[in-house]
């Protein structure tokens, strides 16, 4: 059996081939940038179509090459707390609002939850413009047609591609209108949004499986008998991805955005462990929890600098990092894009403090750098409260296998935790494909987990397969 997994991710759309251990086909991946729209007033926006249009290519490329043959299962990871409003034909009225958007605020004389925390412990979410409870509201008033429905960018995508597309307990889970121990839409929630259950997907039940539409399957032959699942929250799908499936090991991941979790079984219905105030907490699936915090900044972070500061790439940029101390030289606040759930500083509180004239462009670029590794350890130890013992760490996304020294500065800013990096480039699609297939424990056996200083530990695409654990034992050094 193949496994097609889709990453719809906010700076790119990748299909990829994996084999029946969720394993990458070698040379089976077709990936399309997309443009994110952003603002000084805090937009974040993807265009819905546009979005369609660069997933419809993946799929073309693949089967063009031949890699689509024998897909038995599609699965997919996507982000979270997206979007858009829909007229009574599925047709987008506006923009999908990313995580990113910090525009939406709550209408004037509106009140939140009857009791803040009660709702948060339910929800695992706040009453922020992150979450549908206040997003609903604010586009509906800005539609200039009535808003049939709502749908995040995973159930448009998917509503257009199959026959039927509910939502997922993991996408659910990130609108913040959802009961995490009765696994339905909190009627609070609900009413703080101003929708009625028929304006939300439904939610997929157990083992949910979907088709694709005739006119689709006549595009894409090979896949008119694949069995489509569920999304499952690219946080989530990550911390699988990565290994880190229990509370002994937390997940660091850092592609676009960056995000330090914790998975935890509790199946539905049981009762949920206390939640920090600092925390949120989202659903795997119906048998997991994951408990963490997001950051606005990331490899965008990254990439600014980059740009702005005309820096060099590759070995160059990297040997004038190895020259600067991983606690740096110049200190900073990297929230560019504002904070994400529950502070409400709004885009542009990033902040650059302790410059001198002998400053560099790659002094700035470090101190952005290890300012968000400040973040992470502070929030880690809050994270680490609600567990028996303190975490090992895994590092893993795309900014930290483009980066060996930005994984050196989390080494130092995790210390003394043992600190460890995932290798395998799709951590996130490997994650959903094991959430699909209903083996979340053997993420803690994926390959490609190694020392942060080794160069040539083992990589799950070279051929590491998740019954043969290949990471190391020891703490990392630098």
């Amino acid at each position: 059996m193949n496994i097609l997994a889709l990453d719809l991710g906010t700076s790119s759309v990748r299909g990829l081939v994996l084999d029946a251990d969720a394993i990458p086909r070698p040379g089976a991946l077709a990936r399309r940038k997309v443009h994110l729209a952003t603002g000084e007033d805090g937009t974040g926006t993807l265009d819905g179509r546009m979005y369609l249009a660069c997933l419809a290519e993946c799929l073309d490329e693949l089967a063009d090459a031949g890699h689509l043959r024998d897909i038995e299962l599609v699965t997919a990871c996507a982000q979270w707390h997206s979007v858009v409003p829909l007229d009574a034909d599925g047709e987008p009225l506006g923009p999908v609002l990313t995580w990113m958007d910090t525009r939406p605020a709550p209408a004037a004389g509106a009140a939140g939850p009857a009791d803040p925390d009660a709702f948060h412990q339910r929800t695992g979410a706040w009453w922020h413009r992150c979450y549908w409870s206040m997003r609903l509201p604010w586009l509906r008033e800005r539609a200039a047609t009535p808003v049939a429905r709502f749908a995040g960018l995973a159930e448009y995508v998917l509503g257009v591609l199959l026959t039927e597309a509910p939502i997922s307990i993991s996408m659910a889970s990130g609108t913040g209108l959802l009961d995490l121990r009765r696994l339905d839409w909190d009627a609070e929630a609900c009413d703080l949004a101003g929708v009625r259950p028929g304006e939300l997907p439904p939610l997929a039940p157990t083992g949910w499986r979907g088709r694709l539409r005739p006119e689709h399957a006549r595009r894409w032959p090979q896949l008119a008998g694949a069995r489509w699942t569920a999304p499952v929250g690219d946080g989530a799908a990550s911390n699988v991805g990565s290994g880190c499936v229990d509370p002994s090991r937390a997940a660091v991941t850092v592609g676009t955005s960056a995000a330090v979790r914790l998975i935890q079984p509790v199946p539905a219905g049981a009762e949920l462990p206390p939640l920090s105030d600092q925390l949120w907490r989202y659903r795997v699936d119906h048998e997991h929890v994951v408990t963490g915090t997001a950051y606005s900044s990331g490899g965008n972070l990254f990439a600014w600098a980059k740009r702005e500061l005309r820096l060099p790439g590759g070995v160059e940029l990297e040997a004038a990092l190895s020259r600067v101390p991983t606690d740096g030289r110049v200190l900073a606040d990297p929230r560019f894009g504002g904070d994400r759930p529950p502070g409400l500083a709004p885009a542009g509180s990033g902040e650059l403090r302790g410059l001198s004239f002998g400053a560099t462009a790659v002094d700035l670029l470090a101190g952005l750098m290890t300012g968000l590794c400040r973040l992470v350890a502070e929030d880690l130890t809050v994270l680490e409260s609600g567990v028996v013992k303190p975490a090992e760490v895994v590092l893993g996304g795309g900014a930290m296998a483009a980066s060996a020294w930005w994984r050196e500065a989390f080494v130092a800013a995790l210390a003394p935790r043992p600190v460890r990096h995932q290798r395998h480039p799709e951590i996130g699609a490997t994650g959903a494909a094991l959430v699909a297939l209903g083996r979340v424990a053997d993420g803690a056996r994926v390959g490609g987990i190694g020392r942060t200083d080794e160069a040539d530990a083992p990589n799950t695409v070279a051929g590491a397969r998740p019954g043969c654990p290949s990471w190391s034992t020891g703490r990392s050094g630098r």
